[in-house]
């Protein structure tokens, strides 16, 4: 059986191993390096990234940091190329081919086929002396000494100095292409950056969400406005033009303070110039002005038109924080 001690010391061990065989990728970021990553920046077709085994699960990635960071890019799995799916590589697409060894005998029937199109090849492997090696114009050499299990069989460092190097490449292409958070966000839509950065007010309007009252509204009616707006607020319309609100924290203050509604409207307890926004404003925006008021609910107004009214509820319902 054994002992906590040595799994903490085993799972030590592996991430300093892993860690080491990154840091070692150093030596080899050279000239061909930079001449990789401008070689895709300037081509107008798509980058392939191929491989077979866990090489190709290491490609798959790659393929989606690049797409998601303004750099278009298809996974091609190297025994499926071979097997018709050579049609997806275009005349210009360069290709990065990833093997740890460079010898798979799938790498070997590939790699030529790869290259009849005049297409740049670009091998990551940790072995420059192999046939994916030789048969490359280009190497991203990816060695490591050894893996970190106790066999030297697993798959462990070698795929994450892979990975590393699709990282390093990715982020400079970013810099490259002066991807900025707002393009990020245009390529994760549906993320907690996309939505901070393209979600507007607007988005999350309800045209049924407009509780309103005119001025000369009883109270008991105000109350059964803000009830039926679900929102804890009404807004006090006059001409068309929002001039005052009242929530649900106000009714609570007046019953506190007097025995009778009778006679009393809304104009008699409503608050004036009430905070507001216009519908194209960010969400973000909107939820920071509620933070700075401490208030949950914002009124839209587009110059002067009344639009409705945005709960803190809604923003948290977004994801957006």
């Amino acid at each position: 059986m054994i002992t906590k001690e040595a799994i903490l010391t085993s799972a030590k061990r592996t991430l300093l191993s892993e860690s080491a065989s990154i840091a070692k990728l150093t030596d080899f970021i050279d000239d061909t390096f930079a001449t990789i990553a401008e070689l895709i920046y300037q081509s107008n077709g798509r980058l392939v990234v191929t491989g077979i085994g866990k090489s190709a699960i290491i490609a798959q990635k790659i393929v989606a940091t690049l797409n998601s960071t303004g750099t278009p890019a298809l996974f091609l799995h190297a025994s499926e190329a071979i097997h018709g799916d050579l049609g997806m590589v275009q005349p210009g697409d360069p290709i990065i081919c990833i093997s740890k060894s460079g010898n798979s005998p799938e790498i070997k029937v590939l790699a030529p086929l790869l290259k009849r199109n005049g297409n740049t090849l670009i091998g990551m492997t940790g072995n420059p002396e192999s046939y994916l090696g030789k048969e490359s114009h280009y190497i991203l050499n990816t060695w490591v000494a050894a893996e970190s299990d106790p066999n030297n069989l697993a798959p462990t460092n070698s795929t994450t100095a892979q990975l590393a190097m699709g990282d390093a490449l990715a982020v400079c292409l970013i810099e490259m292409r002066n991807f900025s958070a707002e393009d990020f966000a245009m390529y994760h839509p549906g993320g907690a950056l996309g939505k901070k950065l393209l979600l507007k007010v607007n988005d999350l309007l309800e045209a049924s969400r407009r509780p309103e009252v005119r001025p000369d509204t009883s109270i008991k009616n105000v109350i059964v406005s803000i009830s039926e707006g679900r929102l804890g607020v009404t807004t006090v319309v006059e001409n068309q033009k929002v001039v005052g609100i009242i929530t649900d924290g106000d009714i609570r203050r007046m019953l506190n303070k007097t025995e009778t509604i009778t006679g009393l409207t809304a104009q008699d307890i409503m608050s004036v110039n009430p905070k507001h926004i216009q519908s194209d404003t960010l969400v973000v925006d909107a939820l920071n002005t509620m933070e700075n008021y401490a208030i949950t609910q914002l009124i839209v107004v587009d110059e002067g038109e009344y639009k409705g009214v945005i709960h803190l509820h809604d923003i948290l319902k977004e994801g957006v924080v």
